[in-house]
């Protein structure tokens, strides 16, 4: 056996290993999003969900020697972080994050009260 009969037999068990620590991630993204507790839980899931599925486009890219793959995980990463920030918004809008108790003990300042600070002083 040659140096690179060594190199390809490395290759193949790599991108086997890889492709299989994406299907774990894979599997327990997608059951966070079914148990998430909270809207912000499920919305970080599926921006998990596209980086795990780049991650497959660019493992099946590395195999198969294509380069449109590129293209094609940098078309979906534009897309999820925009669907990220959409719903991010979404949540922001709506107020309802499912951690009540906590944002009620933050200490917001009224942006219409009076400063007690005199101008000048």
């Amino acid at each position: 056996m040659t140096i690179e009969d060594y190199a390809k037999l490395f290759f193949d068990y790599a991108i086997n290993f890889g492709l299989i620590l994406l299907g774990i991630a894979f599997f327990l993204t997608t059951v966070r999003i079914i148990l998430g507790p909270t809207l912000p839980d499920r919305v970080l899931a599926l921006d998990m969900l596209t980086s795990v599925s780049i991650g497959f486009i660019a493992l099946i890219g590395i195999d198969t020697g294509f380069t449109l793959y590129v293209d094609i995980a940098i078309a979906l990463g534009l897309v999820g972080f925009l669907a990220t920030v959409a719903f991010s918004r979404f949540i922001l809008a709506r107020g309802q994050s499912g951690d009540t108790d906590q944002v009620q003990d933050l200490p917001f300042r009224d942006p219409h009260a009076r400063s007690d600070r005199r101008k000048g002083a």
